[in-house]
C-alpha cells in the first residue's frame, strides 16, 4: 500500500471519528442509555478479574512460605471445594502421629530435612510489658520445620533436638510479635506466658510481612513435644514438612516419602493414599482451578449483557440512519463513496462501545481493588483483561454496527435528498 493511500485512509478514519463523537454528543441521553449495557458487561468482567488477581497475587506470596523444593504431607487436603459427602472420607483417615513422623525421619534418605508440625489454636501472649489480643498463632515444631517454612533466624537460636527430646519450655517468636511484646529490648532470654504457660524465648525470626490482611509474623513456635504434652494429642493430626536437597531430586524425594508413609501407615497395595501431599505449585493450581469456574461463569453472564447491548446499539444505529437519511444523501451527492458512509457508521458504533467499555474498565478496576483496600492487600491492574475487554467492545461495535452501516451506504442518493 502506497504512502498516499495510507495517508488518505488515516484522514478518513480521523474524520469518521470526529463525526462519530459529534453524533454522540448531539444525543447525550440516548447515547448514555445505549452504552450502559456495554458498561455493565465490561464492568462485570473487569471487577471479578481484578478481585481474583488481587487474591491470587497475595495467595502466591503467602504460599511462598513453603520453599521451592518443599512439600507438605497432611491428613486433610489443603483446599477442598466439595460437599460434606466427599469430606467424610478425610474424617475417617487415621491421624498422622508423632511416632509416624519420627519413623519417616529415620527411614527417608533423600530429603535434606524433615519437620513435624502441630498447628494449635490462637491464644494470647503476656509479658511484663504487654498482653496481646487472643489472636497469636501457636505452632509446635521440630528443627527441620524452619528451613521448610522459610523461617530464618534474626536473633538467638532456633529449636534444637534436645528441646524436642526434653519437651522443654522454650519458644521462638515471629518478628512482629517480638517487637510488640518486648518493645524496649531484646526478647532473647526473657520469659513470657502463652495461654497461661511459661516459656523462655530463645530466638526471634526475620520478618515476613502480611497475607490476606493478616500478619505472618504474629506467632510463637514451641517444641512439638511440648505442644502435644500441654494441649493433648487427641484428635490432632500432625503435618510433615519435607525439604528436598534440590529441584532435580524433588520428584524422587516425593516418591520415596510417599512409599515409606504407605508402609508405615499400612496402606494396602492398590489403595489410594490415606494422606495428602501438596506443594506451592499444587496449591496455586487448585486455586486457579477453582477461580476458573468463577471466571467462566462471569464471562457467560457478561457475554449475555454484551449481546443485549449489541442489539441495543444496532437498534439505535438503525434509528440514526433513518434520522440522518438527508445527511447521507448530501454526503453522497458531494462525492462520498459507499465505503466512506460505512466507515462513518461503523466508527460510530465502535466509539459508542469503546466509551462504554472505558467507563466499565475504570469502574471495574476500582471495584475489584476495593477487595485489596478492605483486606489491606496490594492493588493490581489486570492489563491483559483491560485489553481483552476493550477488544471485545470493538468487536461488538463492528458486528452490530455493520448492518446499519451497510443499510446507510446503500441508500439511493436521490431518494435520500428528497427525504423529509
Amino acid at each position: 500500500m502506497s504512502t498516499r493511500r495510507v495517508t488518505i485512509l488515516l484522514a478518513e478514519l480521523r474524520e469518521s471519528f470526529y463525526m462519530a463523537m459529534g453524533a454522540l454528543t448531539a444525543h447525550k441521553l440516548r447515547s448514555a442509555l445505549t452504552l450502559l449495557g456495554v458498561l455493565v458487561g465490561v464492568f462485570s468482567i473487569i471487577v471479578v478479574m481484578t478481585a481474583v488477581r488481587v487474591l491470587q497475587s497475595d495467595i502466591d506470596k503467602q504460599m511462598s512460605q513453603l520453599g521451592s523444593t518443599t512439600f507438605m504431607v497432611q491428613k486433610w487436603p489443603a483446599v477442598y471445594f466439595g460437599g460434606p459427602e466427599g469430606f467424610e472420607k478425610y474424617w475417617r483417615r487415621k491421624d498422622i502421629t508423632l511416632r509416624e513422623g519420627l519413623r519417616l525421619e529415620q527411614k527417608a534418605t533423600l530429603p535434606l530435612s524433615i519437620g513435624l508440625e502441630a498447628v494449635l489454636w490462637q491464644g494470647e501472649v503476656q509479658t511484663r510489658y504487654k498482653k496481646t489480643a487472643p489472636n497469636v498463632q501457636l505452632f509446635g515444631e521440630t528443627p527441620g520445620s524452619f528451613a521448610a517454612r522459610n523461617w530464618f533466624l534474626a536473633e538467638g537460636r532456633l529449636l534444637l533436638d534436645m528441646d524436642i527430646d526434653g519437651a522443654r519450655d522454650v519458644c521462638v517468636l515471629g518478628a512482629g510479635l517480638a517487637k510488640s511484646v518486648f518493645p524496649y529490648g531484646s526478647p532473647v532470654g526473657q520469659r513470657l506466658k502463652v495461654n497461661g504457660f511459661d516459656y523462655q524465648v530463645v530466638g526471634v525470626l526475620q520478618p515476613k510481612g502480611g497475607a490476606l490482611g493478616g500478619d505472618q509474623d504474629n506467632f510463637v513456635v514451641i517444641p512439638v513435644t511440648t505442644a502435644l504434652n500441654r494441649f493433648g494429642p487427641w484428635h490432632r493430626s500432625l503435618s510433615i514438612l519435607v525439604c528436598a536437597r534440590n529441584q532435580a531430586s524433588y520428584n524422587d524425594t516425593v516418591d520415596q516419602v510417599r512409599g515409606i508413609l504407605r508402609v508405615i501407615r499400612k496402606v494396602p497395595p492398590g489403595k489410594e493414599d490415606d494422606f495428602e501431599i501438596f506443594s506451592n505449585d499444587s496449591l496455586i493450581q487448585q486455586f486457579d482451578t477453582f477461580t476458573m469456574a468463577v471466571r467462566i461463569g462471569v464471562a457467560v453472564v457478561s457475554s449475555i449483557a454484551l449481546l443485549a447491548a449489541g442489539v441495543g446499539i444496532m437498534n439505535i444505529m438503525l434509528v440514526s440512519v433513518t434520522e440522518r437519511t438527508r445527511e447521507i444523501g448530501i454526503r453522497r451527492a458531494v462525492g462520498a463513496k459507499k465505503r466512506n458512509v460505512m466507515v462513518q457508521f461503523i466508527m460510530e458504533a465502535i466509539v459508542l462501545c469503546e466509551v462504554g467499555g472505558a467507563f466499565g474498565v475504570v469502574l471495574g478496576i476500582l471495584g475489584g481493588n476495593a477487595t485489596a483496600y478492605f483486606l489491606k492487600l496490594s492493588p493490581v491492574i489486570p492489563f491483559d483483561w483491560v485489553a481483552i475487554g476493550l477488544i471485545i467492545c470493538s468487536i461488538v461495535g463492528i458486528v452490530f454496527g455493520t448492518y446499519p452501516a451497510y443499510k446507510a451506504a446503500n441508500l439511493d442518493p436521490i431518494d435520500s435528498l428528497r427525504y423529509e
